[in-house]
């Protein structure tokens, strides 16, 4: 997605200059924004403040991104072409169609004991679940021009927000941390005898996704725009060369409530890989224009992301269901699940060809296919990190994007043998705060800001009106003209209390938490609204 230069010059406006001279000059804009200056600008003169945006019109010099958090202006957004209606879509699938979500397919068959058509089923609606949510939240950005958590300051207010940037950056960098792990294995299990160590390919591929990410979103979204090609065609040749090894007659394992537990277990797990999308949805979108139709960027978001999880699921599930009749599978899956993803690659299961000059040429494309898993969350870390404050703004964007490179290319060296029980423990239950947030946010809109005139906003060419017109997007940085948050805050402490039950490790969590927010946060805002007014 490409920017116009009359975009990028807004974003030079954004961040070479105080917003409060950028914004006077969008007709659109409320006279409130353009009285407060964007966060991240300074009246004083100090020499960091002097480095930072000295260095980010350098940025700016060689076209690349240096606007961090601040909103987007209409004026600011790119032409609304043909190539932007596909764009979308061959973004989420060069981001899903990655190793990652191949190894976290096979914890259906492998750790749940469930069958392929159970697994299958619980990965596919798990999916859909998360890809509508995301959706949802992508629609958003080009209404409001800010950024996934600026728009949660929406329902949150300024200081309960910081809760939920904390949380997703865990998610974000966890997630990162993940991509490397994969990519080491896979990178060490196609050296010569392990020749290559899992830390030399983890470092390797974290420069990479660095460089990609950190040079602003032209960068970003060009790569995205043609890394699902390779992508699509070696996972293809995965799922021709290894499917007839799939078993599909096996049963899942259990007596009826542990199955029961294990499905529950499995889709909860697949539909927290999908809607931590939702925490950073928005932030890809901010260059499109205001009459972007919502219901066209929601669609396209969906079918691509429902696509894309399911195709690598399902080769996932179907590895890991030949992991017990399959020699060469088992013992790959011991030494690493993307040292499994290599001995797919190998039609035959005979050891001699297990190492095939051709087969490991196409696990090192995965492995480095893993960079369009990797890229959105490192932008994203470096927006979100300036989410936190003022102070934090002060820093430039690149800065923290590769601070969060740092953090999470560390947790990959120290985690490195502990992939599936990450997966499994860890970051299931922090995408329990977006569906959350998500609860929060949908009752928001529609019960309390849908009253005047609600409607998807198709071809809408005057402001930023129709789906979300009862936001003022102008006061996205001014405290005291955004909600206190006490109720989002208190219905949210609420269903993050939900627990995991059942007797196999049903994990409920996801829709107890969801269903205790939505439960109690109508009445509490009722109350905020009757206390505060605002």
């Amino acid at each position: 997605m490409p920017l116009s230069s009359h975009a990028l010059d807004g974003a030079e406006q954004g961040v070479a200059r105080p917003a409060v001279q950028a914004e006077k000059s969008d007709s659109r804009s409320d006279s409130k924004e353009s009285i407060a200056p964007a966060e991240g600008t300074t009246n004083g003169h100090s020499k960091f403040a002097t480095y930072s945006r000295n260095f980010e019109r350098t940025l700016i010099k060689y076209n690349l991104e240096a606007r961090g958090v601040q909103r987007v202006l209409p004026h600011e957004s790119q032409a609304l072409s043909w190539r932007s209606y596909f764009q979308p879509f061959f973004f989420w699938c060069s981001i899903n169609l990655a190793a990652q979500n191949v190894t976290l397919g096979m914890l259906g068959p492998y750790i749940f004991a469930l069958s392929f058509r159970d697994a299958s089923l619980c990965a596919f609606f798990g999916s859909l679940i998360g890809s509508v949510a995301v959706a949802y939240v992508a629609t958003f950005g080009p209404i409001s021009g800010n950024r996934t958590l600026v728009f949660a300051r929406y329902t949150f207010g300024w200081y309960p927000t910081k809760l939920l940037v904390i949380l997703q950056l865990i998610v974000l960098l966890g997630y990162s941390m993940i991509d490397l792990v994969i990519a080491g294995q896979i990178l060490s299990a196609v050296s010569a005898n392990g020749s290559m160590s899992i830390v030399v390919g983890i470092v390797v591929v974290a420069i990479i996704g660095w460089t990609i990410s950190t040079f602003g979103i032209w960068v970003f979204h060009t790569y995205q725009r043609y890394s699902y090609i390779p992508q699509l065609i070696v996972f293809s040749i995965l799922y021709g060369v290894s499917s007839h090894n799939y078993d599909l007659s096996t049963p899942s394992h259990g007596d009826s409530r542990t199955i029961i537990g294990s499905r529950i277990s499995f889709l909860s797990i697949t539909l927290a890989a999908a809607i931590t999308y939702g925490g950073g949805a928005a932030d890809y979108f901010v260059y499109y224009p205001v009459t972007t139709p919502p219901i066209a960027l929601f669609s396209i978001t969906l079918v691509s992301l429902l696509c894309s999880f399911t195709f690598t699921y399902c080769i996932g599930i179907g590895l890991a269901s030949g992991i017990a009749a399959i020699p060469a599978y088992q013992a790959a899956y011991e030494t690493s699940q993307g040292a499994l993803i290599v001995a797919g690659f190998t039609e035959s299961t005979s050891p001699s060809n297990f190492n095939t000059g051709f087969g490991k040429f196409l696990a090192v494309v995965v492995a480095l296919g893993l960079i369009g898993n990797l890229t959105p969350p490192t932008y994203s870390s470096g927006i979100d990190f300036q989410v936190l404050g003022k102070n934090f703004q002060k820093i430039p964007r690149v800065v923290w994007n590769s601070f969060g490179v740092i953090i999470y290319t560390a947790c990959a060296l120290a985690g490195r043998d502990y992939l599936a029980e990450i997966i499994t423990n860890f970051l299931a239950l922090m995408g329990y705060w977006v569906i959350i947030w998500l609860a929060i946010t949908i009752e928001e809109q529609f019960f309390f800001r849908s009253r005047f005139g609600f409607s998807l906003g198709i071809g809408d060419k005057d402001s930023r009106r129709g789906w979300g017109q009862t936001y003022d997007w102008t006061v996205w940085n001014t405290p005291e003209q955004l909600p206190h948050g006490i109720a989002a805050f208190v219905a949210f402490l609420i269903g993050w209390a939900a627990k995991l039950v059942g007797g196999h490790g049903a994990d409920m969590g996801n829709f107890v938490g969801l269903s205790w927010a939505a439960l109690v946060y109508p009445p509490l805002r009722w109350l905020e609204l009757r206390r505060y007014g605002r």
